[in-house]
């Protein structure tokens, strides 16, 4: 439970950016895109030889309905559709019915007819009892082992589907699609009767095939790898240790490329032990950094993930910090501790060594000393700073009445010598 909801919670995630992030991408809420135009194929050739569809036609200028894919979160458009799909997202196949098979386009002559010989080459769907019906529907997978399963073949098709009604035809998670829909028309063009009590009788009536064939493929839009502790299960994010080891899972996401690299501490370098692509389920769990690279060929992104195996505190600290391993051994020699997680953490001691606003044994019992008597001095009530004031402010007037009584004294001797020389 807890790993489907992380994984939902990530996808989420990234099926927001993903319509952002990748150009010539076509993204849209509840949006539908349209496949497959109809072919004219000769008639019994099993639907696998075409002609031109010309004016004179009965099935020119009109369309017997649409297919359309919805359920998606982005279409890649190119020589082939592909449709990506994130958490949530039900990829579905429909087809909407734009025609009265019994009238088709207004017209009392045109009907779908019950092609009792039809088959089909392209798919290997030979005739047989009772045949294909009105109209018949293909579907075939190739997975990503290119695989083909058996084809999925709805005989009389048309018959069961109503008109201007959204049919869906199915659910598909990631694989390759063919889909055909091969009918035959009935042109009653010669009929006789149709007057009171005669019946309407078509004579010599002609008959023309007709197939709407397209390829579609559903992949993952996600580029996740998910990793869990081999001994637990518990899920590993970037830069974990997993000292048991660790096992892959890719969430069925079967076509990503997932490459695995191994280094080891050899002397005071690292080594490259192995470095090779691997599988859904793939356990590891020799000792090592391991680098796993996640590559979505459909969108061209990439996810890589750091996990360190093992108990040597040395590579897990260089998994986790980012240093090298010059700098580590430095910080170990300079008394820093590797914690079991790989974080390095100075001691309480080493840090107040290099930590001047830290006081010193002594420096924190003078200023305990200086606290209590500041204290004792506050209680009696005298205030330190007002006492220093005062004393500078007295001073200060202190200085100045000397100045003023020492220039009077100059200015009185100053008029006395003026006197006496008056005299002489």
């Amino acid at each position: 439970m807890l790993k489907s909801h992380l994984r939902s919670s990530i996808a989420l995630v990234i099926g927001a950016a993903l319509c952002l992030a990748l150009p010539g991408m076509a993204c849209a809420e509840n949006q539908t895109y349209y496949l497959g135009t109809k072919e004219k194929a000769k008639i019994d050739t099993g639907y696998a030889e075409s002609e031109m569809l010309k004016e004179a036609d009965p099935h020119y200028g009109w369309d017997l309905g649409q297919f359309y894919i919805s359920g998606y979160t982005a279409v890649q458009r190119g020589d082939d559709y592909v449709f990506l799909k994130t958490v949530g997202d039900k990829v579905s196949l429909n087809f909407r019915l734009d025609q009265d098979i019994n009238r088709l386009n207004n017209n009392d002559k045109l009907s779908i007819s019950d092609d009792k010989n039809g088959y089909d080459q392209s798919f290997d769907i030979e005739k047989s009892e009772p045949g294909f019906g009105r109209g018949t529907l293909i579907v075939r997978q190739t997975d990503y082992q290119n695989a083909h399963s058996a084809p999925q073949v709805y005989n009389d098709y048309l018959s069961g589907v109503a008109i201007g009604a959204d049919t869906q035809v199915g659910l598909y998670e990631e694989g390759d699609y063919e889909v055909a829909l091969d009918y035959e028309i009935k042109n009653d063009v010669r009929t006789v009767g149709g007057l009171g009590p005669i019946p309407t009788v078509s004579i010599a009536p002609e008959y023309s095939n007709y197939t709407i064939r397209f390829k579609f493929s559903v992949r993952n839009g996600n580029t996740m790898v998910f990793l869990f502790d081999a001994e637990n299960g518990s899920e590993l994010t970037n830069e974990s240790t997993a000292p048991n080891g660790f096992t892959i899972d890719l969430a069925r996401s079967r076509y990503l490329g997932i490459n695995v690299k191994r280094e080891v501490l050899s002397g005071d370098h690292f080594d490259v032990r192995s470095n090779a692509p691997a599988a859904d389920g793939t356990e590891y769990t020799d000792e090592g950094i391991y680098t796993i690279t996640a590559n979505n060929p459909t969108t061209g992104q990439t996810t890589e993930k750091i996990i360190y195996v093992g108990s040597d505190p040395q590579l897990k600290a260089y998994a986790v910090n980012g240093y090298s391993l010059d700098q580590i051994r430095d910080k170990v020699s300079q008394g820093a501790k590797i914690n079991d997680d790989g974080s390095i953490t100075w001691p309480e001691t080493a840090s107040e060594a290099f930590d001047d606003s830290v006081p010193s044994v002594s420096q924190a019992s003078e200023k305990g000393e200086g606290a209590v008597a500041q204290s004792e001095e506050q209680e009696a009530g005298i205030n330190p700073a007002i006492v220093v004031v005062a004393v500078v402010v007295l001073l200060g007037i202190v200085f100045v009445a000397a100045k003023k009584r020492n220039s009077r004294s100059i200015a009185d001797g100053d008029d006395v010598s003026a006197h006496d020389g008056g005299r002489e």
